[in-house]
């Protein structure tokens, strides 16, 4: 087999599908730059402030920018949120009250999150505060619309939670159309209930975003898609202003909410990361494409298919193999810039029950963009591979693992 030549090939195949979400990654950028143009970004930007971070006016732009791209009221972007799972907690103990019912319409949400919530039993969860939680399972891998209407109108919800990335499930994520028609649908039935979306891995992959179709308020991660590789920590809400501002009194303090916050000089690494962050997500979404065509060659199933519509950065690869899974994490780690001697074991970690194998050589820690593949040690032993801000650079690693995996026929 000519590796080169069998690359060249797939790369013929696929132009009229990468051409497509070059497409989307041009509105993006424009989009982008039309924020920091409107914003009037200058190097006075990139300036750090400590203590109690009073008149920050790099943070104060970033989140300006923020708010604009994302077409909402107001946003919150901050280095103190430790992650999209911490961005998401505080803001369902920002908003939500004793009493108070959240409702997920996609079964229950991403293993993190549930020890929060109080699925799995936690002295500091929201059900340890007297908040109420349900749930409606997908039908079909789809919203169950007959469900979610029943429960609306027999229930007052405070908060209907959306998570648009599959997480460690098997189901498909939710393309920002699904997500449109569903809050229609829910607008429907309730026009109060706040619907909030966890936007994880799904930025910048269309041309629009969740509060422009209606949701109230978006959360996602840094170090994910709109950090671009760059932004070392922290994450964003965006929404009404009403409910930006309860998150932000979360995290920081009563009476003082987004007045107060150090930026520690993060701002010109979250400004410039949101600037590459339209490239790399092309990137990384050329990377999934190719890896699901190359894994249909070897006969291992994949979600989406490489000519399936893409929601997000994510590639489940279906192994049904707890070694093949455990193989090709370990193929992924020995072709990642950082760390590629390491030798990637299970283990557990804090807020998953199983033992998950991870790959991950970034040069941000845990970084879900530069590249990196996980899983949790459970049936059917998916590995779930992520990002990659360098097409090139995955592109050389999958011609290092067909190499391996020819190889291994032999």
């Amino acid at each position: 087999m000519n590796i080169d030549k069998y690359f060249e090939d797939l790369e013929q195949e696929l132009l009229p599908i990468y051409q497509k979400y070059e497409k989307i990654c041009e509105l993006n950028s424009e989009k982008v730059l039309k924020a920091f143009i409107e914003n009037k970004v200058g190097e006075e930007h990139f300036s750090s402030s400590t203590g109690y971070g009073y008149g920050d006016l790099g943070r104060d732009v970033i989140e300006s920018i923020y708010k604009d791209i994302f077409k909402s009221e107001d946003a919150l972007v901050r280095n103190q949120f430790i992650s999209g799972t911490h961005a998401l907690q505080t803001t369902l103990f920002g908003i939500l009250r004793p009493n108070d019912l959240l409702l997920s319409i996609n079964g229950d949400p991403y293993d993190t999150l549930q020890e929060v919530i109080g699925i799995r039993e936690n002295p500091s969860s929201l059900k340890a505060f007297g908040v109420l939680y349900n749930k409606i399972d997908l039908k079909d891998g789809e919203f169950d619309k007959e469900e979610i209407c029943k429960f609306l109108k027999n229930n007052k919800v405070k908060m209907l939670m959306i998570q648009r990335s599959k997480g460690y499930s098997t189901r498909k994520s939710f393309t920002i159309e699904k997500v449109q028609d569903i809050i229609g649908f829910i607008r429907q039935i309730d026009k109060e209930v706040i619907i909030m979306v966890d936007n994880c891995y799904c930025e910048f992959v269309s041309d629009k975003e969740p509060i422009e179709i209606g949701a109230d308020i978006c959360v996602g991660s840094l170090i994910k898609n709109l950090g671009g590789t760059i932004a070392n920590n922290g994450a964003y809400v965006v929404g009404r202003k009403t409910l930006v501002n309860l998150v932000a009194e979360r995290l920081n303090v009563i009476g003082q909410g987004k007045e107060v916050g150090p930026s520690l000089g993060a701002n010109k690494y979250i400004l410039q990361g949101l600037a590459n962050a339209p490239r790399v997500v092309f990137d990384s979404i050329k990377s999934v494409i190719l890896t699901s065509r190359i894994m249909q060659d070897f006969n291992v199933p994949t979600e989406p298919l490489y000519n399936e519509e893409h929601a997000d950065i994510v590639l489940s690869i279906i192994f049904n193999d707890k070694n093949l899974l455990k193989k090709y994490v370990n193929l992924i780690q020995a072709n990642s810039l950082i760390d590629s001697k390491a030798y990637i074991e299970e283990t557990e970690m804090p807020g998953y029950e199983d033992k998950i194998v991870m790959a991950s050589g970034s040069f941000v820690s845990g970084s879900s963009i530069e590249l990196s593949c996980d899983g949790p040690l459970r049936e059917p032993y998916i590995a779930y591979q992520q990002g990659s801000f360098s097409y090139y650079y995955n592109k050389i690693a999958l011609k290092n693992i067909v190499r391996y995996f020819k190889e291994s026929e032999k």
